[in-house]
């Protein structure tokens, strides 16, 4: 069975990047509480959009869709689900909103780690959560020839109810001694919980929705307001790699878990620079909302998307921006590139 050292370990990942880059990480943390403190009324249209954005996202990243109408309706629970994957993502809602209202209660033990994952499948038929892999199972892709290749062999099930208990246990010690920083701690434990690989169904979400539970009981709550689900979707080749990366000789217990740590700490950052470029817009009263939609156009790099103008913005109404995109086609400061669903717009 595998040990999981998570005092010495860490130590060496103290490389002079990633201490620049938690270093970043610190001083983000120490402007959104001046932030959080400051009580802004928009955070609430924020903490709303992240919620929509977090459940699609996590889920599209396992290849559970629904249309963006449905999601919305899903998340504010203005409808019931249809199907089954619209079902998962109602359990993923369930979970976030648990988390998000009571992360402080919530230790990261077995106990509550198969309450959560019952929770994700509260919504399903003939799916059961709450219980670990009942068979062995692998994480595998399938190659150029359609033929099936074995990328990782996670912890056999017979084992898996020990390695949890030790991998809570190990983690929790860690946490309590509050010698390493929680930035090392927490993509270690989501690496090692993605190797045992618990349940028959559900690990990537699980994962995920875990990192949030920790990052939020360590004092980073920039991911209520900015969906790290969505950041790693749509960087999700690169975690592919850094999980891969990280986990290659992790039952000899030789793995390198930089890429993984590496990869996480970027997303921690992103999310926190996005977070303050959203709330400085919202809070800049003297700008009139056309005035913004264009603030964050002269801001972007290449072209922009309306989805991705409302995203920036969501307390802006789709009406809003189409009229202001269009007088701005008009005066030819911008211009349409594309049509149809992937129209974007670009300065002249």
């Amino acid at each position: 069975m595998r040990t999981f050292d998570y005092e010495k370990r860490p130590e060496k990942l103290i490389t002079p990047e990633i201490v620049k880059i938690i270093t970043k990480i610190h001083e983000c943390k120490g402007r959104e509480a001046l932030f959080m403190e400051a009580n802004i009324d928009e955070l609430k249209s924020l903490l709303e959009l992240a919620m929509i954005q977090s459940t699609g996202s996590s889920n599209k990243i396992e290849g559970i869709y629904t249309s963006d109408k449905r999601l919305r309706e899903i998340v504010n629970k203005k409808t019931e689900p249809q199907n089954r994957s619209e079902q998962e993502i109602a359990g993923y809602r369930e979970v976030l909103t648990t988390i998000h209202e009571s992360y402080e209660y919530i230790a990261p033990n077995p106990n509550n780690i198969l309450q959560l994952h019952r929770d994700l499948y509260s919504y399903s038929t003939g799916l059961s959560g709450g219980n670990y892999k009942n068979s062995d199972n692998i994480i595998s892709e399938i190659g150029l020839g359609g033929e099936e290749i074995v990328r990782f062999i996670p912890v056999a099930a017979f084992q898996t109810k020990e390695a949890m208990e030790q991998l809570c246990k190990q983690f929790q010690e860690a946490w309590e001694l509050n010698y390493i920083d929680k930035l090392l701690l927490i993509p270690m434990f989501i690496l090692d919980f993605l190797c045992i690989h618990p349940f028959n169904d559900g690990n990537g979400r699980m994962s995920r929705l875990l990192a949030l539970l920790l990052y939020y009981r360590a004092g980073y709550l920039v991911g209520k307001y900015i969906s790290f689900e969505m950041l790693i979707e749509k960087t999700k080749e690169t975690y592919y790699e850094a999980l891969q990366e990280s986990s290659f000789n992790w039952h000899e217990e030789q793995n390198n878990y930089e890429p993984f740590l590496k990869y996480y700490l970027g997303i921690m950052l992103k999310a926190h620079n996005k977070f303050e470029s959203r709330v400085e817009l919202l809070r800049d009263k003297k700008l009139s909302k056309p005035d913004r939609i264009k603030a964050i156009i002269d801001l972007s790099v290449g072209k922009i998307t309306k989805k991705e103008i409302m995203e920036n913005c969501p307390d802006i109404s789709l009406v809003t921006v189409e009229r202001t995109l269009t007088a701005l086609v008009k005066s030819g400061y911008i211009r349409k590139v594309g049509g149809g669903p992937t129209t974007a717009y670009a300065k002249e």
